[in-house]
């Protein structure tokens, strides 16, 4: 077989990277070992996959179609090497934690302390997602565990949820400096769409992407995460809701100022959502102690 999941996996993050060098540091092999075998591959498959200008490597249409659906084999193998581990001993081997940007990752080390102390020897993964990318990554298995998945669950099976709390605590704040700064009163949304707006990017890459807070045709800026967001707006660039842990320190140091707005942003629910197919012991463990409503609390204040 000309195609292998080592080559899939090759594919994958020269696309994710955008160069052979930078795909080799990731899978920590020499740029000359990637390149000799995508050229073995193209000679094979009489094919072109890369259009190459200079060090940047970018898929032509026939190189993405093969990721597009090599990736679907890449999730079956990792997950088929899951099952067998969790059948094997009952703990998975690796834990895969998604956490939506709102909530402050700090606030999950005590629970991690407990499990580690606890002497489970289940890898943990952390990384965080934004809006409907928390559920993007139940669906292609980015993520076994999300943590602040907000809205409605998508129509996919194999996920299961639990409400976390019924409502986001929002503060729509500009820099002094910012003409909405001195605006009288409540700001209504055809001054709003006169200046750009502060947004994170939506994390998800299968389904579509969610926005919230943006109207249509507003102008905007998006940056990778909500501290990012946090000081673009304290350096003036633009305005939006941040949640208020966030945003109440930078308003007692005048920072930042809250301003009313006609259409406030709405109440976001957010879920624990996690993958059901065969659950093992570390995700039971976490499921049995995010039950708890104190440990919901310190997860969620301020939010």
């Amino acid at each position: 077989m000309k195609i292998s999941l080592d080559l899939l996996q090759i594919l994958d993050a020269i696309e994710r990277h955008g160069s052979f060098t930078a795909a080799a540091n990731a899978l920590h092999r020499v740029p000359s070992a990637l390149s000799h075998a995508v050229a073995k591959l193209e000679s094979e498959l009489d094919a072109q996959l890369f259009s190459r200008s200079g060090r940047k490597a970018t898929l032509n249409e026939a190189g993405r179609t093969l990721l597009d659906d090599g990736r679907h084999l890449l999730r079956a193998a990792d997950e088929l090497e899951r099952r067998v581990q969790r059948i094997a001993t009952g703990w998975e081997a690796e834990l895969r934690i998604a956490i939506d940007a709102i909530i402050p990752l700090e606030r999950l080390y005590p629970l991690l302390e407990r499990f580690y102390g606890a002497g489970h020897g289940t890898q943990i993964r952390l990384s965080y997602e934004v809006l409907g990318g928390c559920w993007d990554a139940l669906a292609t298995g980015r993520a076994d565990l999300v943590i602040g998945a907000p809205g409605d669950m998508p129509a996919r099976s194999g996920m299961a949820t639990r409400l976390m709390c019924a409502h986001s605590d929002f503060v729509f704040a500009v820099a002094p400096t910012h003409p909405l700064a001195a605006w009288p009163g409540v700001i209504p949304n055809s001054e709003l769409l006169r200046h750009r707006a502060i947004v994170v990017a939506d994390t998800s890459q299968e389904l579509d992407a969610r926005s919230i807070g943006l109207i249509e045709g507003q102008p905007a800026l998006r940056v990778p995460d909500i501290r990012s967001k946090a000081s673009a707006q304290v350096a003036g660039l633009g305005i939006g809701h941040l949640p208020r842990w966030l945003a109440a320190p930078e308003i007692v140091a005048g920072r930042l100022v809250e301003k009313e707005i006609s259409d406030p942003r709405p109440a976001m629910p957010l879920h624990l959502a996690w993958r059901s197919r065969q659950p093992g012991k570390a995700l039971a463990w976490f499921l049995t102690e995010l039950a708890k409503n104190d440990e919901i609390e310190a997860l969620t204040a301020g939010l």
